[in-house]
């Protein structure tokens, strides 16, 4: 019993170490017009995922929308709010919209990678208020969705300032919840086998 009990506390050791140099991060948002700000009322809805990878300061941003009451104009990501999931702020992301974004529809989908560490990735606005350079930029950028102050928004031409948005929370890695898992259990082993000794 103590060596299972043992083999499972390096096994929650091992996966802790995995998962605390895990490289990717992920975002996720539904789009809404009721999450804009002020709220509208369109009946469009959509998805979206932020992947960022911190080893190589790659970003993928996934989106798919249908239902814009307009054509698209522009969709860009927006930072940083002065508080989670609430407010507005200016936007972060390149001008006048992500490169190669479906414009002139109202349904569609996007893929598109950003290097983070280019300064095209950005608004030169966001850059000049965010200590004046890429990097202090990125940083600006990875804080802000970290503590759920970022948003993807779709501006349409019925709703200029933004028919659907929504702001990005984390999602969990399933490694995180198996090494807590494993961790509950070894714990409860260590301590059977305690009780069982007394």
């Amino acid at each position: 019993m103590k060596r299972l009990a043992l083999s499972l506390c390096t096994s929650l050791l091992l996966l802790c170490a995995g998962a605390a140099h895990a490289d990717i991060i992920r975002y996720e948002a539904n789009l809404s017009g009721a999450a804009e700000d002020p709220p509208n009322a369109s009946p469009a809805t959509g998805f979206t995922t932020v992947f960022i990878d911190d080893a190589t300061n790659m970003m993928t941003v996934n989106a798919s929308f249908s239902g814009l009451m307009g054509p698209t104009t522009a969709s860009h990501i927006h930072c940083c709010t002065v508080d989670p999931s609430d407010g507005t702020a200016g936007v972060a992301t390149s001008l006048p919209t992500f490169p190669a974004f479906p414009l002139g529809v109202t349904s569609g989908s996007y893929t598109e990678v950003f290097d983070l560490l280019n300064a095209s990735t950005y608004n030169i606005n966001f850059i000049n208020a965010n200590g004046g350079s890429v990097d202090s930029a990125r940083l600006a950028l990875l804080a802000g969705l970290a503590s759920g102050r970022a948003y993807l928004n779709i501006h349409t031409s019925v709703v200029r300032a933004g028919e659907i948005r929504g702001f990005l929370t984390e999602v969990p890695e399933p490694g995180g919840v198996m090494v807590f898992g494993i961790g509950v259990a070894s714990l409860a082993m260590l301590r059977r086998r305690r009780v069982y000794v007394r």
